[in-house]
């Protein structure tokens, strides 16, 4: 249901890290349909500083007092990747809707939890994959599946995501408070089955690459019909290649790291006669969307560089202007908390058999 006549958001932030001070916060206060009224930070220096900066009015010394506030109705948070999930689960159960940066959860049994909070409270989750409101990924999935349903292109054949990595940050230099308090604690969240060492790299290759399976599955609309079929990492967990099958398409996953100056991540769909390709830029690169790349094999054998319009957008921009408003009108978020789950679960598959390989399981 949405909401009657066009009211403002009226937003609590919880946390006043990176990602907030630099991204979440500035976006969520630049829109005209959204009111940042509370922030919430276990440090209170720190606290005190992004308050001042970014004029919020109400200042909370934990997240337990911002989500008794009744004039918060929705929640944003960016936290430690193991605390998030808790965070989100238990501004559900105070009552509020949520968005949550990537990952949601750590484990499957975190995310349903989540999912559970979501179902009993009757509020929402979106999860923050920019990447699916990126202006270029639009062009990108508007064109496979124009392709699809006019069978120009003949039948997908094969998908596959490089990601290197290299400089996110994109020569960024929003302003960014600091203070010499110690960081909170977080709290030691993972799969059962997972040895307490394998922690960090698991987190590590979760964070950094369930937004590249995320991806995948939204270009190919897989939603939950994806298994894995062969899993090949090195010893650091964190390079190497993973196969799927992503709706019947086999759908291959490329990581590792490279110290490059700009981004070094890339995503192909093949069809018989052709493909849609798409280059992300660095992450934090401020109104520049991913580049897009048609190719018609067969007679012509034409390639195209279509614009994405608007063609200077920020896809973080873009995914907070998407949370208000399906708040605002009741429409299905992108990314869902229930979609994500997805990806929750192939993570965990993807590491059980890394250490089956390896002989630790």
């Amino acid at each position: 249901m949405g909401r009657q006549g066009v009211q403002k958001i009226r937003l609590g932030y919880i946390g006043s890290g990176f990602m907030a001070q630099r991204v979440h916060i500035p976006n969520f206060l630049s829109l005209p349909d959204c009111e940042l009224v509370a922030l919430a930070e276990l440090r209170p220096e720190l606290g005190r500083r992004v308050q001042s900066r970014f004029g919020i009015p109400k200042l909370y010394a934990d997240h337990q007092q911002l989500l008794a506030d009744p004039d918060v109705e929705a929640v944003a948070t960016s936290a430690a990747f193991q605390l998030q999930g808790d965070l989100a689960r238990e501004a559900l159960e105070a009552g509020k809707d949520v968005f949550v940066e990537k990952p949601m959860a750590v484990s499957l049994a975190q995310a349903d939890k989540l999912l559970d909070a979501a179902c009993r409270s009757g509020k929402r989750l979106m999860v923050g994959y920019m990447k699916r409101y990126d202006a270029g990924n639009d062009l990108v999935k508007s064109s496979i599946d124009g392709f699809k349903a006019s069978g120009e292109l003949g039948e997908i054949t094969f998908a596959r995501n490089h990601g290197f990595g290299g400089d996110w940050l994109g020569g960024l230099d929003a302003p960014f408070d600091t203070t010499d308090e110690p960081m909170p604690p977080a709290p030691t969240v993972r799969p059962e089955w997972l040895p307490e060492e394998f922690v960090r790299p698991y987190v590590g290759y979760l964070q950094q690459f369930t937004h590249n399976v995320n991806l995948l599955r939204y270009f190919l609309g897989a939603g939950d019909d994806v298994r894995l079929r062969a899993v090949d990492l090195d010893d650091d967990g964190y390079t190497g290649v993973v196969v799927f099958d992503m709706a019947g398409t086999r759908a291959v996953l490329e990581t590792g790291s490279v110290s490059h100056y700009r981004w070094d991540e890339h995503t192909q769909v093949y069809f018989r006669d052709g493909w849609v390709k798409t280059w992300a830029p660095p992450l934090l690169l401020r109104q520049v969307p991913a580049e897009v790349e048609v190719y018609r094999a067969g007679g012509d054998q034409t390639i195209c560089r279509p614009v994405p319009q608007p063609a200077w957008t920020w896809s973080y921009k873009r995914e907070a202007e998407h949370f208000v408003h399906c708040l605002q009108t009741g429409e299905p978020f992108r990314s869902s908390g229930e979609d994500t789950r997805t990806d929750v679960r192939l993570f965990e598959e993807i590491y059980r058999a890394h250490l089956t390989q390896r002989g630790v399981l």
